[in-house]
């Protein structure tokens, strides 16, 4: 075997090792990506929850506090009531359970603690 030969093999090797590095990496994005997409959908529900509440938003960190709340909220409201399905819509659907779901959190913060919280 010479040089020659034993540099194509390595190379080889190197190319089949990047393949199998890319593709576990890939495979970990996907199911983090599967998972931070709709954290970001429901902080922008956040956001239009606050506008409707209250005209105008409860902040930056109070919208997305808002919106990661209405997201699991929403689900599983959705989910209860046998429409859970809303929640596969791509983007939109997520959208929608975190409205719906901040707009009932915070309406029943409301009923159970004081009229004007998040006012």
């Amino acid at each position: 075997m010479n040089f020659r030969e034993s540099s194509t093999s390595t190379q080889i090797i190197i190319i089949v090792g990047v393949i199998i590095v890319a593709l576990v990496v890939l495979n970990a994005l996907g199911g983090l990506l599967s998972l931070i997409v709709p954290i970001i959908l429901w902080m922008l529900a956040g956001t239009i929850a606050g506008r409707l509440l209250r005209g105008s938003g409860y902040g930056l960190l109070g919208d997305i506090a808002l919106g990661l709340i209405g997201g699991v909220v929403g689900s599983i409201l959705l989910r209860f009531l046998g429409v859970g399905f809303v929640g596969n819509i791509w983007l939109v659907g997520n959208i929608i359970v975190g409205v719906i779901g901040a707009v009932v959190f915070v309406y029943l913060i409301r009923l159970v603690h004081r009229d004007d919280f998040a006012r």
